[in-house]
């Protein structure tokens, strides 16, 4: 528009002339109109003004250029319409799309568990609009983070904080791919830290330690990074909080920290983490129970309400309401922390555990086990939990009204489990090998190699399935 408009100003200055020459100097020249004085500073947006920053534009740049868009085709198979559910599933091909940030030159990437759950193929979509195939390394869905690998060198990669540092009103910036629009940066503030009791992660008895911020998070953000304002990479954007499924600004972002000591033991353990156990079940001490015990009302800590047998807990002596207050260096204030420390820990691990017992300080060295990730699978990608009312609802089951009592639920079954043509979400296993089942453990010992016969409730009915064991 510009550019017609200077057009037609030379225009009309060419008229003007001639109408002069022609007429003489007897004929007053019109007035032309008076263009404004504009100041012009070409130097970059982003320059020095008195040590004041306009800009962070050269230090996004090239964390940018580290950020990849993840995409997913995943096969969900359906079970088939109709009375009792009888026949094949459906397969069906669903496209997903994530975000994910280069963490070495030699193609490492980490991202959400979610964004790539029961993939069958990944591709990742580099910043240069470079596409390569990705592998998954490992992923944990306790913590929703997942490790994948493209074969390629010398990809830009970005550099990791110390997340233990960041402080509320810190600045941050969240990058991804969010709605598919294209990569974009949000920017904002660290709103608070070590958030651990929202829920996000419940569904899986999952491990929550989310950095809160207000820079936008969307769909299709997640797996992307938030850095801080030295484009050093502090979390990894998993979440948000709103009624409409968009960005309100109460975002959740992992802890590089916590995200690396995951993305680690996923690669030296074969795509597994390995996690420490005690051996105690507890809750959080409230001010009205340490008042009850006679406690400093500021008491702080873990009372224990279960010891499980032969656990590292009950070999070192622990007891009931014995108060825990600190873990190896670090304090536990929550049962939340508590679960959070020692998942963290090493198994085999000599660990000085602080507590208070019989209201007098005391200290106990413990040699931390092994928590076994599979405890609640019945079969390989196949997780069950005891039946209850609550649990049958949750599960989309209303197996109380059916006259059903007990059995196992089918609560998740992985698109790349060896089962997932045969049992679906919301199953009730009532029997093994023509034996009532209410627990995983005895149910465990009934399956034997070869075929095994389930009797399940499902939509319509009872029906039996028969599931080979290797």
């Amino acid at each position: 528009m510009t550019t017609r408009l200077l057009h037609r100003l030379a225009l009309s200055a060419a008229v003007a002339w001639s109408a002069s020459v022609a007429l003489g100097a007897a004929t007053p020249k019109p007035a032309g109109p008076t263009l404004p004085a504009i100041k012009v500073d070409s130097s970059p947006i982003g320059a020095d003004s008195g040590g004041r920053i306009n800009s962070y534009a050269d230090m996004l740049e090239p964390v940018q250029q580290a950020v990849v868009s993840v995409h997913s085709i995943v096969t969900v198979r359906r079970p088939p319409s109709g009375r009792g559910n009888r026949g094949s599933a459906v397969p069906r091909k669903v496209e997903g799309l994530g975000s994910g940030v280069l963490v070495s030159p030699d193609g490492f990437i980490l991202t959400n568990n979610h964004v790539v759950e029961g993939a069958d193929e990944l591709t990742v979509t580099l910043a240069d609009n470079r596409e390569f195939k990705a592998r998954l390394i490992g992923a944990d869905e306790k913590t929703d983070i997942a490790v994948i690998k493209v074969d390629a060198a010398k990809l830009p990669a970005v550099t990791l904080a110390d997340s233990d540092r960041l402080r509320v009103g810190d600045i941050v910036f969240a990058i991804g791919n969010p709605l598919g629009v294209g990569q974009t940066v949000t920017m904002g503030i660290v709103s608070a830290t070590g958030r651990t009791d929202l829920g996000i992660l419940d569904d899986v008895a999952g491990y929550e330690n989310f950095i809160q911020t207000d820079a936008a998070i969307n769909m299709g953000n997640s797996g992307g990074p938030l850095v801080d304002a030295k484009g050093r990479l502090v979390g990894l954007n998993s979440a948000i909080i709103s009624p409409s499924s968009g960005s309100i600004g109460i975002g959740f972002s992992i802890p590089t920290n916590f995200a690396a000591s995951i993305m680690r033991s996923l690669i030296v353990n074969g795509g597994k983490v390995v996690r420490g156990y005690l051996g105690v079940g507890g809750e959080t001490l409230t001010a009205e129970r340490a008042d009850t015990a006679k406690l400093p009302k500021n008491t702080k800590g873990v009372r224990i309400i279960e010891v499980a047998a032969d656990s590292p807990a009950a070999k070192a002596g622990f007891k009931t309401d014995d108060i825990i207050v600190a873990v190896g260096e670090h304090p536990v204030t929550s049962i939340q922390e508590f679960r959070l420390t020692v998942s963290q820990m090493a198994p085999g691990s000599d660990v000085a555990v602080k507590l208070l017992h019989d209201g007098k300080a005391d200290s106990r060295t413990v040699r931390l086990a092994k928590l076994d990730e599979m405890l609640n699978e019945l079969l390989p990608g196949v997780r069950v939990v005891p039946f209850t009312p609550a649990a049958a609802r949750g599960n989309g089951r209303r197996g109380a009204a059916a006259g059903v009592t007990g059995g196992l639920i089918v609560a998740d079954v992985k698109n790349n489990s060896a089962y997932a043509d045969q049992l679906f979400t919301g199953q009730i296993i009532l029997q093994i090998n023509q034996t009532v089942v209410n627990e995983l453990a005895p149910a465990l010992k009934l399956l034997k190699s070869g075929p095994n016969v389930l009797s399940l409730y499902t939509q319509g009915g009872i029906r039996e399935v028969s599931v080979t064991v290797p």
